[in-house]
């Protein structure tokens, strides 16, 4: 797939289910922040979240933060979540997916990159063979640099929509 295509697209981050999961051999989750687990430059977790990170939790998911922000941004937001965290990591560079692979100890094989823009989380997570979801931002940005990406976003976006519809169908034909 090219590297601008996300391996699935949900909604929001609470959308993701240990089952969900497992139909794609997902052991470990490499989560974004803004506009991820809270919006844009929020301290506030995402309603439904917490409670999220917990199940996951349960379920023997691994999760790890990783942030092109600042430790002072990510430190306690990932201290809420009780969730590890690398910053400056430098999406779309692997460098940071790997460090992040690495310090959880799985295979980048039954990793997923967690995100909301498709030229940072996305592409980096495929540049790595990492799987990757992408979700809809938690709050649309105002800048102008974040409006010309999610107007570039917006024809993969579609795409993907038409996909995630077509799984959907097959799904529910194949329970009849």
């Amino acid at each position: 797939m090219a590297l601008r295509y996300p391996t699935r697209m949900l909604h929001r981050i609470t959308d993701i289910t240990p089952e969900f999961l497992s139909s794609l051999g997902i052991t470990a989750l490499l989560l974004d922040v803004d506009n991820t687990l809270s919006e844009h430059d929020s301290q506030s977790p995402y309603p439904g979240s917490l409670e999220w990170v917990s199940s996951m939790r349960k379920n023997g998911i691994q999760m790890i933060i990783l942030s092109n922000n600042t430790r002072e941004r990510v430190e306690p937001f990932a201290a809420q979540y009780g969730l590890p965290f690398l910053t400056y990591a430098m999406k779309p560079l692997p460098v940071g997916y790997l460090r992040a692979v690495h310090q959880l100890g799985v295979s980048h094989r039954n990793c997923a990159a967690v995100g909301d823009q498709i030229f940072t989380d996305i592409v980096g997570a495929n540049l790595c063979g990492i799987k990757s979801i992408l979700l809809e931002p938690i709050l649309e940005e105002t800048s102008r640099s974040f409006r010309i990406r999610r107007k570039l976003e917006r024809s993969i976006r579609g795409k993907m929509a038409v996909k995630e519809a077509e799984w959907a169908t097959r799904k529910e034909n194949s329970r009849e």
